[in-house]
């Protein structure tokens, strides 16, 4: 009997490693960014069927959206949070391409503005210029700082928010407990999350070359957002 016991405690021991080897860890997270992928596009797909949600005139004018599904405040006690998600643009050097495959993304920050009370809270960020979406691509970027962001407006009369939309580079929403609403996201950080991006396309890309270039095609898991995008703006309208 003790040999029996002592033969299975052997060839469970032995069985450990490959339960924690690298691989398995890899394909773990792999599955985790295709699942993010996946989310990013229910939440894409179920704000753009809300007429009064993100205006069309704002959505049209972006170069790109950044989708980060399901934010948690962590209880530091400071209000700290993270969050990972997808950024897909409109290809080419111009910008006035078809939305192209998503390149992972990371968003970071002391505070959000308000407290999420634990609540997970989809964000979603519209980039609407060149400048903007070059410097998020490129490397990582404080909101306020480094790129001009203000709360977007939302509803139908979005157009008399010129000035808003003008001086802004990134127009930030949320959306918690069913409401949608422009957040401040100022102080935030957002980056490329370079370590998803390599488990989702199986080779180091920048996000760039991922984002604008044609790189590489959309995974599956990002049908539903590409698809969303581009059946509610197809063309950029500058």
């Amino acid at each position: 009997m003790k040999k029996l016991f002592f033969s299975l405690l052997v060839a469970a021991l032995i069985g450990l490693p490959a339960l924690f080897s690298p691989s398995s860890v890899r394909a773990d997270d792999k599955a985790k960014d295709e699942g993010r992928l996946e989310n990013a596009g229910m939440v894409m797909k179920e704000i753009l069927d809300v007429p009064d949600d993100i205006p069309q005139n704002l959505l049209d004018k972006a170069a790109c959206v950044i989708v980060m599904p399901s934010v948690i405040k962590a209880a530091i006690g400071i209000g700290g949070s993270y969050g990972r998600g997808a950024m897909t643009c409109r290809s080419g050097d111009n910008f006035n391409g078809p939305w192209g495959a998503p390149t992972m993304m990371a968003l970071e920050g002391a505070s959000f503005g308000f407290q999420l009370g634990g609540q997970a809270t989809d964000f979603v960020l519209l980039v609407m210029n060149e400048r903007g979406a070059s410097s998020i691509l490129g490397s990582k970027v404080k909101l306020g700082a480094d790129a001009s962001a203000a709360a977007g407006p939302k509803g139908r009369d979005a157009e008399a928010d010129t000035d808003v939309t003008l001086r802004a580079e990134v127009l930030t929403y949320s959306r918690s407990r069913g409401l949608f609403a422009g957040v401040s996201l100022e102080g935030s950080t957002l980056r490329p999350d370079n370590d998803a991006n390599e488990r989702i396309y199986g080779r180091k890309l920048s996000a760039k070359d991922i984002a604008l270039h044609n790189a590489v095609p959309a995974p599956p898991s990002a049908k539903k957002l590409t698809s969303a995008l581009s059946q509610r703006s197809p063309r950029r309208v500058k």
